[in-house]
């Protein structure tokens, strides 16, 4: 699945030969530079630019355009290099082009094998005044490539960002790559062409402007991959990164990606001679082989396809006047009716942060502005004392008060409109998404296929209660979690004892655990528990009665050490395979399940070693099916001091009572977050599990 970044994030790289796929709003430039162990570029002959565009491993496009393919083998690139850093920059401004990329679209950028399969995509927005930026980078670590989303903008152009990457002649080669650019735009490619009714679009043939040579891949003449072979950039639902003939997509500032269509495939490597007639491809028969006349557009759409657009969305019927619009679940884009539930759950996250940002900054607008109207009434010593101190200080608070009246009557507004829609929306959410006090929970079946994503609580805000936004992440999950068992700042905490602390967070563990088991097709998802001390038992019976764990809940240190040495054993092998290119072969049996390793009680019965092992399943594990639960307090592992830094950091902290620790980077929020637990009572949980073991015990 292809893995969509933000900011920060890195993802591991399973292939060699890749290609950099740009897709921006206008034209850009594209450069790539090398970058020492220490990040800097030891010499211009370390950047690959328009000017001189080929390197060992690497090759950009010659020109600006508004799509750029690069080209980049990891095996090739010299011992030295441990960084390869993809820049954007807008050509020079004199021919009236945008001069910043807060002015244009947002530039995506996609990571794909040389088949067109998506890696990881990252789309850069939150530039403005910019016009050159650090896409993203290609790192060795530990003799592996991993590609990591940047972003980091300059204002100071191409030089500055040069200058920055640790070349002492930056302004020179800016200078040189901008001139190369500028004898080059006449053959730049403009953005792409709209939609046809269709819904596909028609490309150029071969004899385009673009030439022979501006593929911006050094394979493209070898009847792989290239500027003219099709099947790549296919795009899934929530794809940022486009392919060169897609537009560009589009990202929520929260990570949560919109929707956009898939690209057409055809046959790949299609020779340029003649077709013998007993290898010519069998045209559907509803449907008419691509044809094209000499010169003219090619139509690139697979002649098997009978629809390129997305089924519609439900609309509502029309407001009265003056009246907003009845809200109707699933009116976002996207190609199911799951897909449209998920853009339109964090389309809501968006509207309330979005509309309680500007309450607050309003607000702050109103502190700030009487404080300045007091400061000035004080300032004055014949107003300070007196009937006209006292009239000025009523006539600053009165307007303090009416500004605040007026946010608040807009957030009111907002918020009622929104809980409208929370009201049509949960109900008809499918159970992976649901709420546990949901009837959805009561037809449920294993599912065929896996959902999209999770439901892992509820969001809200000070300001917007009683309103709950779901928190939903993607599947498979791309980061362990880790449930804390320790002392909070919530006012729930403060009510409840240590032991029943723990005891909570084993048991919202285990609803997590189950909705997992749930959401997976049978056979598809393997748990396993350690529980070192036993302590867990009562927490963990519905999973141990149900019989849905591949083996009992591992106690003591032998059993820590055998559950984490089969899983660290499991993440070696298939992290082999995968590099070597041999994901096919792996032993006659193997489980390709995905793995969920429970660890109640961290960590107590670990030794070094098994922290160790610990570690290197939170960071390799996601990438290759093992997924890391931890059930923990922090301040019982602080005998290790800052080894388990990186631990934490790299878990998603989820707390068995409410809390407001998760932090929203977009507008600088603390959400309060209430677990997915379940209703006191409700026999939905055993039900679920029960439907679970049946459907593994028909697979097995």
């Amino acid at each position: 699945m292809t893995a969509e970044l933000v900011r920060g994030q890195n993802h591991p790289l399973s292939r060699v030969r890749l290609e950099i796929r740009v897709s921006a709003g206008t034209p850009v430039v594209a450069v790539a530079t090398l970058s020492d162990e220490n990040g800097r570029a030891q010499d211009v002959e370390w950047v690959a630019h328009p000017g001189s565009p080929t390197l060992p491993g690497l090759e950009v496009s010659r020109q600006a355009a508004a799509d750029h393919r690069l080209a980049v083998d990891l095996d090739a690139m010299p011992e030295s290099v441990h960084r390869v850093n993809v820049l954007l920059s807008l050509p020079p401004g004199d021919g009236g082009g945008p001069v910043s990329f807060g002015s244009v679209p947002p530039p995506a950028v996609a990571v794909t094998g040389l088949d067109g399969t998506e890696v990881a995509t990252y789309t850069l927005t939150g530039l403005s005044a910019e016009s050159a930026v650090v896409a993203l980078e290609l790192y060795r670590r530990q003799g592996a490539w991993k590609v990591r989303a940047v972003g980091q903008g300059y204002a100071g152009g191409l030089a500055e960002l040069l200058t920055d990457q640790g070349l002492p002649q930056a302004h020179q080669l800016a200078a040189g790559i901008n001139e190369a650019v500028a004898q080059g735009l006449a053959r730049s490619v403009t953005a792409p062409p709209p939609r046809t009714a269709d819904g596909d679009r028609a490309r150029q043939a071969a004899a385009s402007a673009l030439g022979p040579d501006s593929s911006g891949s050094p394979y493209g003449a070898q009847g792989g991959p290239g500027p003219h072979a099709a099947g790549q950039g296919t795009n899934g639902p929530y794809g940022t990164g486009q392919s060169p003939q897609s537009g560009t997509g589009t990202a929520c500032p929260t990570g949560a990606p919109a929707s956009s269509a898939p690209t057409g495939s055809v046959p790949t490597g299609a020779s340029a001679g003649p077709v013998q007639p007993d290898s010519a491809p069998v045209p559907h028969p509803q449907s008419t082989p691509p044809t094209a006349a000499a010169g003219g557009p090619v139509n690139y759409v697979h002649p098997r396809r009978q629809n390129a657009a997305p089924p519609p969305a439900p609309t509502a019927p029309p407001a009265q006047p003056g009246q907003p619009a009845t809200p109707v679940a699933g009116d976002a884009t996207g190609w199911s009716m799951e897909e449209r539930l998920y853009n339109q759950v964090w389309g809501m996250f968006e509207d309330l942060a979005r509309t309680t940002a500007a309450y607050r900054s309003a607000v702050d607008f109103a502190d700030t502005r009487l404080e300045k109207e007091l400061d000035q009434v004080l300032s004055d010593p014949r107003s300070r004392i007196g009937g006209q101190g006292d009239a000025a200080r009523e006539a600053a608070q009165a307007r303090h008060i009416q500004l605040v009246d007026q946010a608040r009557e807009a957030l009111d507004r907002d918020l009622v409109q929104l809980t409208a829609e929370a009201d049509v929306v949960e109900p008809a959410l499918p159970p992976a998404y649901a709420r546990w006090d949901n009837p959805v929970w009561h037809a449920y079946r294993v599912p065929m296929e896996m959902p999209m994503a999770l439901r892992l609580g509820d969001l809200h805000l000070p300001e917007s209660d009683p309103l709950r936004i779901p928190l939903l992440v993607r599947l498979p999950l791309e980061r362990g979690l880790w449930l804390d068992s320790g002392t909070t700042q919530s006012s729930e905490d403060s009510l409840l004892d240590s032991h029943e602390l723990r005891h909570l967070a084993l048991v919202s563990a285990v609803a997590h655990t189950a909705r997992l088991l749930a959401a997976y097709p049978a056979g598809e998802f393997t748990v396993h528990v350690i529980d070192p001390a036993g302590a867990g038992a009562q927490a963990l019976a519905p999973l141990v009665r149900s019989g849905v764990l591949a083996a009992p809940p591992a106690a003591g240190a032998t059993g820590v050490a055998d559950v984490l040495g089969r899983l660290t054993q499991r993440v070696d092998l298939v992290q082999m395979a995968v590099r070597g290119g041999a994901a096919d072969s792996l032993p006659p049996g193997f489980d390709t399940s995905q793995q969920l390793l429970v660890v109640n009680d961290f960590p107590h019965g670990f030794d070094d070693r098994a922290v160790n092992q610990l570690r290197y399943l939170a960071d390799e594990g996601p990438s290759v099916g093992v997924h890391l639960m931890l059930v923990a307090d922090r301040e019982d592992a602080a005998g290790y001091g800052p080894l388990l830094d990186p631990l934490w950091r790299g878990l998603l902290r989820l707390t068995p009572v409410p809390d407001d620790h998760l932090a929203d980077p977009w507008v600088g929020h603390a959400w309060t977050y209430e677990p997915a637990l379940v209703p006191p009572g409700s026999q939905v949980l055993q039900q679920v599990l029960a439907q679970v073991a049946t459907a593994r015990t028909k697979y097995t």
